[in-house]
């Protein structure tokens, strides 16, 4: 794992540009992802050679905690990069040489192996006012103020330097129950961020998510907001049979977004536990796959869009909404425009929350063999703009490489249930597409307010939707049902190895025309697996 940085450019009249800076994970807080820098273009990005790389060096440790990947985007301010590491610490470099100015280690790893994903980590957020500077890092149960000049705690933050995000939280009582995935959002005086419960706690009263928002100078909680809606709260009467009181999850684990202007943040949910097994929650389980538009000062909602009614699929909004300016029949609009998982792209007006397009509610099969399992008997579908990504199964779909290859796709794809999108998981296992990587993940969308357009990578393989009963290998989890049985495998590959048992392109690169909610083109992405390159056949 390393960060690479390639040589400095020059313009046409031999003179360095403009400094460009990326002071937000996103390029800025509306996640457009774009940037005026002119250095790199077609004619010359073969030309870029290596100027120097980093590698945080971080390893297993003996008692088998494992560092996540390397995922962070570094932010760029001031010729200083800010970024997170594997294990959580925090890292300046001199943006021209690479070299470390200085690291901030929470000593995260001291909490121990924990879950899946348990470190891993996306980057960091940046405030600055008058002659003060902070980076602001979210690590498991705790947010750190940190000095940018120095790398220290700014102690008079919270208690000693950082703030306790599970302190007064209902259902919080293990810190290694929590987890921080993506950098927090800035406005104003407060440092805003979400949750990642990991998928593999499925008990009762397991941890729901949370939104919380804290003073910047003081980390002083100054608002919380529920995924989960507790009594009294909007969208509580979905959760039948007071299933709230034992759900979790319902996590904050992709970036969020800022309209600054207009003090509004959009918030991408995922699924509640279990992702695949929703038989103890009955109900539509707001605000579940979710895209909520919260007052960033008070946390009060002020509209939400749900696209995966009582989910089944793991289909988390999983990537940051895009917030963009189109012009549709003539009509110019602020819109957000939220990628997903199952391969739509939803897009609202920011303020009101109505849809650009309209957005219709389809019946869907809700036939299942699970028992105790009510899936819901709709899901929305966006007229516009189409799907970005193929959706749901057929026989039509087998790999026909060769006609022996098409042979064996075929004989393997009848041994599971297939169907359209949101065709529900089975005892025998429902072959599912988009898989629950997507479609789009949390890379997300990225939107050029010069032409329109919207760019999104998107993966296009299938994934095998199988539930068990239970039993009882894993004490964190204690449904009838679930999907971590022994002997459950998720990928359904051929008798011939790595070779995807349906056709290809596995990833594409699509570009979306925002003004007129079409596809404007789309090209296949990447080399694909070196064991599919290579294969013999």
């Amino acid at each position: 794992m390393a960060m690479l940085s390639s040589v400095v450019l020059w313009g046409a009249q031999g003179q360095p540009q403009i400094m460009v800076e990326w002071n937000h994970t996103g390029s800025a807080p509306s996640q457009t992802k774009y940037s005026a820098a002119a250095d790199i273009s077609p004619s010359n990005v073969g030309r870029l050679d290596l100027a120097w790389q980093w590698r945080p060096k971080e390893v297993p440790l003996p008692d088998q905690t494992q560092p996540g990947n390397f995922q962070a985007t570094p932010l760029m301010v001031d010729n200083v990069l800010y970024l997170s590491t594997p294990f959580n610490r925090v890292v300046a470099l001199n943006a021209e040489t690479g070299n470390e100015l200085w690291t901030f280690d929470p000593k995260a790893y001291l909490d121990g192996p924990g879950l899946n994903l348990y470190y891993q980590h996306r980057g960091v957020a940046f405030w600055h006012e008058g002659n003060e500077s902070r980076v602001f890092m979210n690590s498991h149960d705790r947010l750190f103020s940190v000095d940018t000049r120095t790398g220290e705690l700014v102690t008079r933050f919270g208690q000693g330097g950082y703030a306790m995000l599970r302190e007064g939280l209902r259902n919080h009582d293990n810190k290694t129950e929590m987890r921080q995935s993506s950098p927090p959002v800035i406005y104003k005086n407060l440092v805003i961020v979400g949750s990642s419960i990991p998928d593999r706690l499925q008990y009762k009263g397991d941890p729901p998510g949370t939104i919380q928002a804290f003073d910047v100078r003081t980390g002083k909680r100054v608002w919380v907001f529920y995924t989960i809606p507790q009594p009294g709260e909007f969208g509580n009467e979905t959760w039948e049979n007071d299933s709230w009181a034992v759900t979790g999850h319902v996590n904050v684990w992709g970036p969020m977004t800022l309209d600054e202007t207009r003090g509004l943040l959009y918030v991408p949910t995922s699924t509640p536990s279990s992702d695949y097994y929703g038989g103890r929650r009955p109900g539509a389980n707001l605000f579940a796959e979710t895209l909520l538009c919260l007052d960033a000062a008070t946390g009060n909602r002020k509209w939400h869009f749900q696209a995966v009614h009582h989910g089944l699929w793991d289909y988390d909004f999983p990537a940051p909404p895009n917030l963009v300016t189109i012009t549709v029949d003539g009509r110019r609009i602020d819109a957000v425009a939220q990628v997903s998982k199952q391969g739509f792209t939803y897009v609202f007006d920011r303020v009101t929350g109505q849809p650009v397009w309209p957005i219709q509610e389809r019946p869907v099969d809700t036939s299942t063999d699970v028992p105790g399992e009510k899936p819901w008997p709709t899901q929305p579908f966006p007229a516009k703009p189409p799907a970005f990504t193929p959706q749901g199964v057929t026989l039509e779909d087998a790999n026909d490489l060769t006609p022996e290859i098409k042979a064996l796709a075929l004989e393997h794809m009848k041994k599971f249930r297939i169907g359209p999108i949101f065709t529900p998981p089975s005892l025998r296992g429902t072959l599912m597409r988009p898989s629950n990587t997507g479609g789009a993940n949390w890379g997300g969308a990225a939107f050029d307010p010069e032409t329109g357009v919207l760019y999104v990578k998107t993966s296009n393989y299938v994934y095998i939707n199988q539930v068990c009963k239970n039993d009882g290998s894993d004490p964190r989890i204690d449904g009838e049902y679930h999907n971590y049985c022994t002997g459950i495998v998720d990928t359904p590959t051929s008798p011939l190895g790595p070779i995807p048992i349906t056709k290809p392109p596995y990833a594409e690169l699509v570009a979306i025309d925002l003004n007129k909610g079409e596809i404007a083109w789309r090209v296949p992405f990447g080399e694909g697996n070196p064991a599919i390159r290579t294969h013999s056949l």
